[in-house]
This record gives C-alpha cells, structure tokens and sequence, in this order.
C-alpha cells in the first residue's frame, strides 16, 4: 500500500457459501478493471498497477456474515479534483454485485496528494466567523416553519422576528424553492428585506440561508447572482442536486466570497441501513473535498438518528486537520486534510432551548445550533422564541467560561438565566420534559 493510495473499507456481506476473502477481491475487482470473463485487452494494459486490491479482510465483532474488507486503489485511477468519478468507482456497479448479498462503504482515506486537486470549503469556519463577527460561542439559527404554504412576505416576517430575537441565522427548509405559492425571487427579496431591518435593529451580522436549488445550473446561477446582488452572505443547496452541481456551487461561492449551506436531503436513503449503502462519514469527507462550508451532521439529542460517539465522529472529519484512527467514533484510516479548510457542522432537528448544556457539551463551539421548532413553536411568538435560546446559550457560555460544571450545573443555569428571561422559562415549562429517546440503530 503507498501513501498515495486512496483506501476504502467495506462491509461485505457475502452470499451463502461465498468465501468472505473472495468476495473482497471481487469487490476490489468489479470497482476497478475487471469484469465476468478473461479479455483480451488485459495484455494492452498495465493490469497489476491499475487493479485494486483488497489487502485485509476482517471478520465484523458481533456478526456471523459480515467481514470489513480494505481495498487499495491506485491514484492513477481516479480524475483529479472530481467527486464524480471517485464515486463511479467506488460505489459505481459494484453495489449490485450478485457475489455479495449486502455491501456498505463505511471509511475512506483520501491521499494528501488527490486531496489537493480539490478546493475544498469555500469559506471554512474561520473566515465565517470573521465575516459574521461571532466569536466563542456556537453560531444560532432556525429554519423556517411550516416548510411549504407561507406566502413571501409571512415568510420575510418569520425571517425578521427570528433575527431580531437574537439568532445568527433563519432558513429556508430543503424542500422550499418555488412553488406556486411562493416564487424563489419573492421570497428572495422578503427574506433580504428581513435580514436588512433585523440587522439595523440589533447592530449585529445577520444572514438568511437562501436556498438555491433547481432545475438546472443555469436556474442555480441565476438565484444565486440574484441572492448576491441582494446582499446576502449565505446560499444553501441540498445533497440531492448531485455531486458535480455541489462542486460547481462551492467554486461559485468561492469566487464570490459566499458562504454556501447543504442540507443533507436525502441521505439516509443510503445512510440509514448498517449493512447496505455507505455511511454518512463518507459523504462528510467527500463534502469537505467538495467545497461546502456547512453540513447537517446530527445532534445526539435530538429527533433525528444518531449515535453520540458516531456523530462526534462525524464532526471531527468535518472539524480537525488531522484525524486519527478512532473505531469508536468509526474512523478506520488516519486522514491528512492537506490544509483543506473545515467545514461547520450544523445540528437540527428536535432539538431545543433546555438541553443547551448538553448541546454545548457534546458539540462544542464549531457548531450552528438549529432551533426550527424550538424557536417557530414558542407560545410567545418567533422573537420569543429566538430570544429564549440566545439566553440559554449566552448563560452557558459564560458559565463554561467562568470554569463552572455547566453540565452538571445546566439546568440550574437555565432557570437562574430564565428570572431575568421570561421567553427562557416559558420555553423551559413548555419543552422541559420532552426527549427522543428511541434505541438508536446506529449502534447495531
């Protein structure tokens, strides 16, 4: 194995009576030069260098049909700077493959050499944090709700109250781009004109995530020349425009000093299963090459699947330079990031005000903490709502920075933080009980 290969770990499921050591070299086989038979081009090529190897296969802890097998591919074979044609390889054909019954890509360990062919984030943290001005804390934000139905400019008041109230950031959902009932330059502007207000009420940097998923690249680019035009510092686009369109979007975004969102829809189609698909640590690795500058990665606490050690990892492979192998957290392969900048991740989904110790325990400071319901669903109003989980997050960090136990001292903090706070504690009475504490899968 050289330094410059690209190595990848599946979880190979074979068929009855395939033998596991077998099925890894046809693994390794269908996703680089073989195929059925014998050809006759083999002797044309360079066969030893191009095929890939599997040069491990290890029985799965627990399981009596699951093997990992580590499969080596040569650099050569992969296009320089393209996500596109690392995956046509790599989870290409061979995820149909008869020989095996189920298959799972669960790591990969890209080179520092086919690393730096790759942008990489368009902003990263650091910059974000210096464009937005917001400093030692967690970034806040929401989405909006209801996702589908607002008019434009019920959506620009939702968008001014939560600003206003004291997040970083409103939203729009995955799924709003323009429908009947709201066309994407409507909201565009409601939504700027939110922002703008919001800003000259508070002083602060504000942004709305204004989602520029379409068709076509070339409605993409419109909306999101537009959205520049407008003034905005934030766009957003979703997984499924597909691997090229998130490439194309990030070098866009770069050059026109953007900071570009990805709303994960549609991952845990392919995520979700533990012995079929690929694990979303995979999809953070190929977003961070990509170039996006956020990601939703999990929360731990909240309504959406996740195994707290399992989204620690999937955090420090968006976070850290340098990762080494960590199998609780499912890191199978130390990792180089080649300098590539880092990607922030974002926490959403069931989440709310009362379980910020626990939040800022679990997913640190690099984090945008998404309130959607937690802040739309306050009995108060939006700007409640946004003000309850500034309070709760701003107490926090001050006891985190005074060497307090905030964990242990959390919910202690929250109330004393709700006597001056009357949003705080009406959202500490009306959510203070409510968990999602179903098994989680992601442990099997």
């Amino acid at each position: 194995i050289k330094d410059t290969d690209v190595l990848a770990l599946f979880r190979v499921t074979p068929q009855p009576g395939v033998d596991p050591v077998e099925a890894s070299a046809a693994v390794a086989g269908e996703s680089s030069t073989a195929t059925w038979t014998v050809v006759w081009t083999d002797l044309l090529t360079a066969c030893d260098l191009y095929r890939a190897k599997a040069y491990k296969v290890d029985a799965v802890p627990n399981t009596s049909d699951q093997y990992f097998a580590y499969i080596a591919y040569d650099i050569d074979l992969f296009e320089e700077g393209s996500i596109a044609n690392l995956t046509a390889s790599i989870i290409g054909n061979v995820f149909g493959f008869k020989a095996v019954k189920a298959l799972r890509l669960e790591d990969m360990r890209l080179p520092v050499a086919y690393l730096k062919t790759f942008q990489g984030p368009a902003t990263g943290i650091v910059v974000e944090r210096e464009r937005m001005d917001k400093f030692g804390r967690p970034f806040l934000g929401a989405t909006v709700k209801p996702k589908l139905g607002l008019s434009g400019k019920n959506y620009g008041r939702v968008v001014y109250e939560g600003l206003k109230g004291g997040l970083d950031f409103l939203k729009d959902d995955e799924n709003i781009n323009s429908q009947p009932f709201m066309r994407w330059k409507e909201r565009f502007l409601y939504s700027m004109e939110a922002v703008n207000r919001s800003i000259a009420a508070t002083g602060e940097v504000k942004g709305h995530y204004m989602n520029v998923t379409a068709a076509t690249m070339e409605d993409m680019y419109e909306r999101a020349e537009f959205a520049k035009q407008l003034g905005t510092v934030i766009i957003m686009i979703d997984l499924v425009i597909g691997y090229t369109a998130i490439q194309t979007m990030a070098i866009w975004s770069r050059k026109n000093d953007m900071i570009l969102h990805l709303h994960r829809a549609g991952n845990s189609t392919y995520s979700r299963q533990k012995i079929h698909g690929m694990n979303f640590r995979v999809i953070c690795k190929w977003m961070r090459m990509a170039g996006v500058d956020h990601i939703h990665a999990g929360t731990v606490v909240g309504k959406l699947e996740g195994d707290p050690l399992m989204i620690k990892g999937f955090y420090n492979t968006l976070l850290e330079p340098y990762l080494d192998i960590n199998l609780p957290q499912g890191i199978f392969f130390q990792q180089d990031w080649a300098s590539l900048r880092k990607v922030t991740p974002v926490a959403s989904g069931g989440i709310h005000c009362g379980q910020m110790h626990q939040l800022l325990d679990y997913l640190g400071n690099d984090v945008v903490l998404q309130f959607g319901g937690g802040t739309i669903g306050h009995p108060d109003g939006i700007q409640a709502g946004a003000t309850a989980n500034r309070v709760a997050l701003e107490s926090m960090v001050i006891a985190r920075n005074e060497g307090r136990d905030y964990v242990a001292e959390g919910p202690q903090i929250l109330r004393d933080a709700a006597k001056t706070c009357g949003p705080l504690q009406t959202a500490l009475d009306l959510w203070k009980d409510i968990t999602f504490n179903y098994t989680s899968t992601d442990t099997a």
